[in-house]
């Protein structure tokens, strides 16, 4: 029924449709009965009518878990820091002043390097999303909102690259994952920390692994028939020339000090962290050339929606200057045609 007088129009909704309010920017929709979530044409907010809330039941669980991985990774730092310091040094400076002077200084470089980038990672904000105007149809805009949706238990809109995390208990900007080993969610205000952390423990680790072998073979009685050995490795190959080698240190090792074993564990331990972090540090790199974070990788699976692959990504992350970014189309031509 139409009423000219008034200039107003009155419709009736059929019995498949029903009447909604976007969160976003406060209209009135009208909807068919069977879409739960839809998106505003205005603002382009995504309401969901049937919202997941998380869990926080296990929230206190959670948080004690986190406690406790962050102090094993910091008795692990120290003790590494330590018993290196102390099992490797002293040979170190039996062998000459300067060699020992040199690889302490490297030794504190890194070790200040590694603790601080850790502390930093694990005790600085993640991200916070930047607070904007919601709710009201004359402050926001036409598609300012365009694919953001409502986070019910922070109260407050989240952009498409935001997450809730449950563990910290609020949402994430750029989140890319939660790391219980530093207690801290990993997002657009410590990625590049938490990359720089990456960095220096492989680093440190790598440095610890050649430290403890280097001193181990000092501290290892001298190998009995050398000359044998020797001959053996150049008659044969030399694969198993190291293997006889490695045999006859395993035979001393029996006669092994408590500096020794200290050693050994620092070595085996240094080495898996070292290729555990490598690991990660290259999927890290990966995703950030995709232009992706971890959780964009995982909603994007199954989907046509790909990042712009390319080094620019790289290098806009670790905040390069613009001369170096100007070589890189050549670069990227230069690989179209190779392909071609």
């Amino acid at each position: 029924m139409e009423d000219s007088s008034q200039g107003s129009f009155v419709t009736t909704i059929n019995e498949d449709y029903y009447e909604s309010v976007c969160w976003g920017c406060g209209l009135n929709l009208v909807l068919p009965s069977y879409a739960p979530v839809f998106k505003c044409g205005w603002c382009g907010a995504i309401t969901n009518q049937n919202p997941v809330r998380p869990q926080t039941r296990s929230f206190g669980l959670r948080r004690v878990r986190d406690r406790f991985f962050v102090a094993i990774l910091a008795v692990f730092m120290l003790f590494v820091i330590c018993g290196g310091i102390w099992a490797a040094y002293p040979v170190v400076f039996s062998i000459s002043l300067v060699c020992g002077i040199f690889h302490s200084v490297i030794a504190v470089s890194l070790a200040m390097s590694t603790l601080s980038t850790f502390m930093v990672v694990a005790f600085k904000c993640a991200g916070k999303p930047i607070d904007i105007v919601y709710g009201t149809h004359p402050g926001v805009g036409n598609g300012a909102l365009n694919n953001y949706t409502f986070c019910h238990t922070c109260a407050k809109p989240k952009s498409p690259r935001t997450h809730h995390c449950r563990t910290c208990g609020m949402c994430i900007l750029d989140m890319d994952h939660h790391c219980p080993f530093i207690g801290n969610c990993v997002g657009a205000g410590n990625h590049k920390n938490f990359v720089a952390f990456l960095i220096s423990a492989i680093i440190s680790t790598s440095y610890a692994s050649v430290m403890c072998v280097y001193s181990l073979i000092h501290i290892l009685a001298p190998l009995e028939n050398g000359a044998a050995y020797a001959s053996h490795a150049k008659s044969a190959s030399i694969l198993r020339g190291v293997k006889s080698i490695a045999l006859a240190y395993l035979s001393n090792a029996i006669f092994i000090s408590l500096r020794g074993l200290i050693l050994l564990y620092l070595f085996v331990a240094s080495v898996s962290v070292a290729i555990g972090l490598s690991v990660l540090l290259w999927q890290q790199l990966s995703y950030i050339y995709e232009g992706k974070t971890y959780l964009s990788h995982l909603s994007s699976q199954g989907s046509e929606e790909d990042g712009e692959k390319s080094c620019r990504n790289l290098l806009t992350f670790f905040g390069c200057p613009l001369s170096i970014e100007r070589h890189l189309p050549t670069i990227r031509n230069l690989r179209k045609r190779h392909k071609t």
